[in-house]
Parts: C-alpha cells; sequence; structure tokens
C-alpha cells in the first residue's frame, strides 16, 4: 500500500495576520470617538428626560400636598410616602419606579427651596466629571435651563 502525502495546505502566516489586525485597529481609531460621542450625547439625553419626568412629578405632588418635598424628604417622596413630616395629601406614588441614579452613576442633586429657583426647587446632575460648571458632557443639566 502506497501513502499519498497529504496535499499542500495553504495557511496565513504571521505577517497577513499581523497586517490585519493592524487594519482593524486603525480602523477602530476612527470609529471609537464616534460611538462615545453617541454614548455621551445620549447620556445628557436621558439626564435631560428624566429631569424633565421628576418635574411634572413633583408639581403633581405640589397640587397634592401644597408645596414640593423638602430636601430632607428628597425626591423618594415621589415614589414613598415620606417619614420626614408626612404630608396628609400624598395619594399615590407620583412616579411609576423608584428614582434611578444620573446616567453616571450618582444621585441626582434636589433642594427645596432652591437657590436658584426660590419659589420652588433646583433639580440638577452636575454631568460627566461631577464637578459644577464644565462644558460638553462635564457641563451641569438642570432643570431651570
Amino acid at each position: 500500500m502506497k501513502r499519498t502525502p497529504f496535499p499542500f495546505r495553504r495557511a496565513f502566516t504571521l505577517i497577513e495576520v499581523l497586517v490585519v489586525i493592524v487594519v482593524i485597529a486603525v480602523l477602530a481609531t476612527f470609529v471609537a470617538p464616534s460611538l462615545f460621542r453617541n454614548v455621551t450625547d445620549a447620556r445628557m439625553a436621558t439626564a435631560k428626560a428624566q429631569i424633565e419626568s421628576f418635574g411634572t412629578a413633583l408639581d403633581a405632588y405640589r397640587l397634592d400636598n401644597g408645596q414640593y418635598p423638602s430636601t430632607a424628604q428628597g425626591l423618594a417622596a415621589l415614589w414613598q410616602r415620606p417619614v420626614i413630616d408626612p404630608p396628609r395629601g400624598w395619594t399615590e406614588p407620583y412616579l411609576r419606579k423608584p428614582v434611578p441614579e444620573d446616567p453616571w452613576g450618582r444621585p441626582y442633586l434636589y433642594v427645596a427651596p432652591g437657590k436658584v429657583n426660590l419659589a420652588g426647587y433646583d433639580l440638577l446632575t452636575y454631568g460627566a466629571d461631577g464637578q459644577p460648571g464644565g462644558e460638553g458632557a462635564n457641563a451641569d443639566i438642570t432643570s431651570w435651563q
């Protein structure tokens, strides 16, 4: 019985594999900034929408109770009847779900009466950097702007 040799198999060389990896890396450097910009824009839009939603719930709370929740009661008063100085007019949760953190994983800042809105409340998040002020992704997102 005569053995026939295996047919010649062509495989990728190390150089070819490295060239493909370099091409993918170069393409990723052009695509990644665009993707991250979209993520940042989405987080900012989410924070604005949530602040608007909380504003509507806070207005409904005020209509039922005659005033906005105090700073001590916080935004949790929109979800559960406050334990601190419970209002008599609290009838139901004003939000469908508990108050989430901002898109960067920090609690929203709520002050009532506000420092900017003396007759109402201030509701804000400091953006991506978590510091007051800033531009772009680090800009503050507030209920009064």
